[in-house]
């Protein structure tokens, strides 16, 4: 059974690595024995780095921004240059921005596409084109949401671009199954992340306790939680499973 979550001799390509739930899942792939190549915007995040360094596994660092079109345009190009193994694809990164629907203007709306769901594509796209040219069974593993089956208030960017990462996960896993490609996606709940942090500054708001009183398991989650999801579908113990959004919720979406 321990060889099915092995990663030993895996490579991972990793967005949004830098912090939160994206750290937790790299970290959790270079405990099962994977090298990591991070994707990182700010030089000044080597936390990470360092972790996986710590384990004993590889880990490179490269700077891009998912923000710039062209920088996501090169980053596919010239991670494989450097490291043609890559079989992992990890999109982790992602932003939200929170204005009534009426107040959302377009540069905002456009700015939340892109990183969360435009770049996405474009990576999964670049590095399904490397994986089919050479045969690679690779395994992508997208970020999805709660919001990307509920609309959410004062975040309709992110919904949309949520619901697109999940439809996204669908559609490649239809085109690509038949080459041995396998696209998934995780979708957290209420975690608790330096995104929420005004959230959870106040235990004692209603709006904190609304939330927390809805979750079945009576907790946010951590980061932590997502190691295992991560390693699972990085993994062949995931092997007959594609086009499938696992969701890591403490029970939200049962309830």
């Amino acid at each position: 059974m321990a060889t099915l979550f092995n990663l030993q001799g895996h490579k991972a390509l990793v967005t949004g690595g830098g912090r939160g739930i994206g750290q937790a899942m790299a970290i959790g792939l270079a405990e099962a024995g994977a090298d990591i190549v991070l994707i990182l915007r700010t030089p000044s995040q080597t936390e990470t780095k360092e972790e996986i360094e710590r384990l004993g596994r590889k880990c490179w660092v490269h700077h891009y921004d998912l923000a710039v079109k062209e920088d996501v345009s090169a980053l596919v190009p010239d991670v494989l240059a450097a490291h043609p193994d890559v079989d992992i694809l990890l999109n982790a990164a992602g932003i939200q921005r929170r204005f009534r629907a009426e107040e959302y203007s377009d540069a905002t709306f456009e700015e939340v596409m892109q990183v969360n769901v435009s770049s996405a594509f474009s990576l999964c796209r670049d590095i399904g084109q490397h994986w089919i040219a050479n045969n690679v069974q690779g395994r992508i593993i997208n970020t999805a949401s709660l919001a990307s089956f509920q609309g959410g208030v004062r975040m309709a960017g992110y919904a949309v671009s949520k619901g697109g990462i999940a439809m996204l996960t669908k559609a490649l896993s239809n085109e690509w199954a038949g080459y041995g490609i396998r696209v998934n996606a995780i979708a957290p709940g209420y975690i608790a992340t330096d995104m929420n942090a005004d959230t959870r500054s106040d235990s004692n708001s209603d709006y904190y306790k609304s939330i927390t009183q809805r979750i079945p398991m009576g907790r946010w989650g951590d980061p932590r939680d997502f190691k295992g999801p991560a390693v699972f579908l990085a993994s062949d113990a995931s092997s007959y499973m594609t086009g499938e959004i696992i969701m890591v919720d403490g029970g939200w979406m049962a309830r």
